[in-house]
């Protein structure tokens, strides 16, 4: 494949339609780029976004001199350049502070790197409306073009925060596909949530009526299925294999502008990641997102197939809220929020009885309209095997008392609603659990 942004230029210019509306499906974004090499094309990509004046390149310890550099030196010939190299940066609210003060004088923001970069750039820009653009340098997460922005606060929570969308997206194949292994490995990762997250997503507007857009789902999946074809390729910096990660990664993240939400990429799976990130502390293995969510979407999908292998429903009881443990195992500030959260999709005896009333009566139906969705968990296993990704908690180094501890109550940390909290209503969560690990 030789057209990386077939179906992305469409979207981009306003000529796809999106098939729920009838309307022109259009995305914030002037221009995203995937190439297999860009090098000597960095200014003239910068320009065409109109960015003048001093412009602010920011990347960290590892991505400057991955591209970091090579973007500066270009950019010289177009604007002042300010450069801004963070030292093992965290996406949090202290960093937010620290980047704002040193990107204050830059007239436009040019982020150089992955996750932790693209999201603080995204975010400090959103705060004042100046442009900014990415030069990814990994394709470790589907964050490029989400609008949204994952910060950690100071309760220690990590909260998916509105912010803007980047003016270009500028992806050098040649570069992401030399990026480590576990890195491109986190990105498949993030890509399996696909079906898990959809599962998720049918169930929740079945049970708490919540908006489902299917066509953030169709966008990605056929190129979904030509990536997992070559899960192999992406451990050995396969171009192509790269090449159809960052399709998949930039159709999720496009799914946001259709949707006006990250549920269709983030759901029980990050809920997980996001527990262990928040709550691990000492216990944590250094481990990066992605990896984390492709542990825990094949823990979704086996746990999404223990419930829709049952002829009869589940049979649930009022959401039990237990604040005294929430406060021990998230503190005072953490847990108040985390109680807001959950008082939103918290069942009560007359809930409870309704919704196994309409289980009931739906049962049939439901099962077969789930597993449309899915995919067969060893087929997701051996994928993220091939690509170089751990499959366990063992394997990413977690306590596997910790991980269990993270899937009976990742839950709490947010309001959208999953198989987590119908396994745990059912009073069934906590035996499956003690099978994970």
């Amino acid at each position: 494949m030789t057209r990386w942004t077939s179906l992305i230029d469409d979207m981009v210019e306003g000529r796809w339609t999106n098939p729920e509306t009838g309307k022109p499906g259009t995305v914030p974004y002037k221009m995203v780029v995937i190439e297999e090499r860009l090098d000597g094309a960095e200014a003239d990509l910068v320009a065409k976004l109109g960015f003048r004046g001093r412009i602010a390149v920011v990347s960290d310890e590892n991505t400057h001199g991955v591209m970091g550099a090579r973007v500066e030196a270009a950019l010289k010939k177009i604007a002042t350049v300010d450069s801004v190299v963070l030292d093992h940066p965290h996406a949090d609210e202290e960093t937010v502070a620290q980047l704002k003060d040193r990107v204050r004088h830059a007239d436009a923001v040019v982020a150089v790197g992955s996750g932790t970069i693209n999201d603080l750039c995204k975010y400090v820009t959103a705060m004042d409306g100046r442009p900014y653009c990415v030069f990814g340098t990994a394709p470790s997460m589907n964050g490029y073009t989400s609008t949204t922005a994952s910060i950690t606060q100071a309760s220690g929570l990590k909260v998916s925060k509105p912010a803007h969308a980047p003016k270009g997206v500028f992806i050098d194949l040649a570069v992401n596909a030399a990026a480590p292994t576990y890195l491109i490995a986190s990105g498949f990762g993030d890509c399996l949530v696909r079906s898990v997250a959809q599962v998720d997503c049918w169930l929740s507007k079945t049970v708490m009526g919540t908006p489902y857009s299917e066509v953030a789902f169709q966008i990605e999946l056929a190129d979904e299925a030509e990536l997992m074809k070559r899960a192999a390729g992406l451990a050995k910096g396969d171009i192509e294999a790269v090449g159809y990660l960052h399709r998949v990664l930039t159709l999720c993240g496009f799914g946001v502008s259709f949707t006006g939400t990250t549920n269709h990429g983030s759901m029980g799976e990050h809920q997980i990641s996001h527990y262990i990130d928040c709550f691990a502390g000492d216990r944590h293995p250094g481990t990066i997102h992605g990896q984390q969510v492709g542990v825990a979407s094949l823990t979704m999908a086996r746990l999404q197939a223990r419930l829709l292998a049952s002829d009869t429903p589940p049979v649930v009881s009022p959401t039990r809220i237990d604040d005294a443990d929430m406060r021990r195992r998230f503190g005072d500030a953490a847990a108040k929020i985390c109680r807001a959260e959950m008082e939103q999709k918290a069942l009560d005896a007359a809930g409870a009885d309704q919704l196994n009333a309409k289980l009931e009566a739906i049962w049939p139906e439901l099962r077969a309209e789930l597993t449309e969705f899915t995919v067969p968990v060893a087929v997701m296993r051996d994928a993220l095997t091939a690509s170089g990704g751990p499959t366990t908690a063992a394997q990413l180094g977690l306590d596997v008392d910790f991980y269990r501890e993270a899937l009976c109550h990742a839950r709490e940390i947010r309001k959208r609603y999953s198989a987590l909290d119908l396994a745990a209503d059912a009073g069934l969560l906590e035996a499956f659990a003690a099978g994970e690990g």
